[in-house]
């Protein structure tokens, strides 16, 4: 895959040197030091951002005044709602909407050949990874062979559409498909597809390493934010756009910091703490912000729990929830099989180019929440919606509570034997 990158007028791109390997980089450091503003103390989830903007500055869809603009977000106070075209790295989609984008570049293809065209010109100009996993279904469980059996019978169902994927995987450039039965698109890009630190060459040749960013056709592509992947969810027809190499006009956006303390109690989980945390951010409101998470506590926090956090941001209204670089994402690394090389750059990149969480780590935000998560205590969901949080010790309360006011069910009516104890126990001797 090869990227085009910009002009680098204010020449900051810089080269990296690690062990033995060598690449090229888009420096922020240096554009501070070029006159474009001071970045320092950006958000590491806005210099996710604001990197593109320099790597892609062309004096057409990205200026040096859009660069500049980053700075006076900082001085601004975390705002200044400017306009932008941002390029993500990559491209991931689930079959429902893969395949209907793959039917498009093959019309294309044949639309070139009408017209006397050389239809091998037709590709996918970013990376493209279709995992299908939506529509497979469930035949067999509670057996060994339940597995096997529903990807066998998955293949006999829709064997005219795997035929035709397993086509355009061989036929287009930067295309893959990750087959039935390995896994969720989610599952399989934080695991496999994500590095955190992305590489490829530009128009002339040379290597470049740059944040790994994504949009996806899922509204919980956000999962991937737990390993300081910057992605989330959009349409088809955006997700097609991308793909093809257009860029996503947006705003810069307000970034709300949430910092996490302490550590959770023996006896909580993950899905105690986020859902605490959902209940935190809507309470907040932040529809169309991105949310970033930091604080002693990350050092706490294993990155499954973070994907957690992250894979809950439709639920809490914002474009992300994202978690920085830090040891942790190292050792998430190692642990999914990314070679040592891969992680000596993530770290090396992320030190040299201010994406690292250190512990003086303490950027701008619009504004903050702060949660410590020895507070946390076991709780339940619902009754209605997933993202509700409710304790433990106020389940008897809450349940009650929902029997009379949503279902319209008392709960003296719907139990009256449980209503006469209670009359019993309140009697006064």
């Amino acid at each position: 895959m090869t990227i085009t990158v910009g002009h680098d007028s204010a020449k900051t791109r810089k080269t990296l040197t690690v062990g033995a390997q060598s690449i090229d980089y888009y420096s922020i450091p240096a554009a501070t030091a070029a006159g474009l503003g001071d970045f320092a103390k950006l958000p590491a989830a806005l210099k996710v951002v604001l990197e593109n903007m320099l790597r892609f500055e062309d004096g057409k869809t990205v200026s040096v005044d859009d660069i500049k603009a980053f700075a006076e977000w900082g001085a601004k106070g975390g705002k200044n709602p400017r306009e932008i075209a941002y390029r993500p790295a990559r491209v991931l989609m689930q079959d429902f909407t893969g395949v209907p984008a793959v039917v498009d570049l093959a019309a294309m293809r044949d639309g070139i050949v009408a017209l006397g065209g050389n239809p091998d010109k037709i590709n996918p100009l970013n990376p493209v990874d279709l995992v299908i996993d939506h529509s497979v279904m469930i035949d067999e469980f509670g057996n060994p062979r339940a597995f096997q059996m529903n990807v066998d019978r998955e293949y006999e169902r829709n064997m005219e559409r795997y035929t035709f994927l397993k086509w355009g995987q061989k036929a287009f450039d930067n295309f893959r498909v990750v087959p039935p039965g390995t896994g969720i698109c989610h599952q399989v890009n934080l695991e496999y597809l994500a590095q955190t630190v992305w590489t490829d060459k530009d128009q002339n040749g040379v290597d470049v390493a740059y944040p790994d960013t994504l949009v996806g056709t899922d509204s919980h592509t956000t999962m991937v934010n737990g390993a300081a992947v910057l992605g989330w969810g959009v349409g088809g027809i955006e997700a097609e756009a991308a793909m093809l190499g257009q860029p996503i006009s947006m705003l810069i956006p307000e970034v709300i910091g949430f910092e996490l303390t302490g550590a959770m109690m023996e006896g909580t989980t993950g899905t105690d703490l986020v859902l605490k945390v959902v209940e935190m951010l809507r309470a907040k409101g932040v529809v169309g912000k991105f949310v970033e998470f930091y604080g002693a506590g990350l050092d706490k926090l294993p990155l499954a729990d973070r994907a957690t956090i992250a894979n809950m941001a439709p639920e809490y209204g914002a474009t992300c929830g994202f978690f920085p670089i830090d040891s942790e994402t190292l050792r998430y690394l190692r642990n999914t099989g990314r070679d040592e090389d891969r992680v000596a750059l993530v770290e090396a990149y992320a030190k040299e180019n201010g994406f690292w969480r250190g512990d003086d780590y303490a950027p701008v935000y619009t504004d903050t929440l702060h949660l410590d998560m020895g507070t946390i205590v076991p709780a339940i969901s619902g009754p209605k919606r997933p993202q509700d949080y409710v304790a433990l010790t106020g389940a008897k309360a809450a349940f009650a509570k929902e029997m009379e006011e949503t279902f319209k069910r008392p709960w003296a009516n719907r139990f009256p034997s449980l209503a006469k104890i209670t009359q019993w126990n309140q009697v006064k001797l």
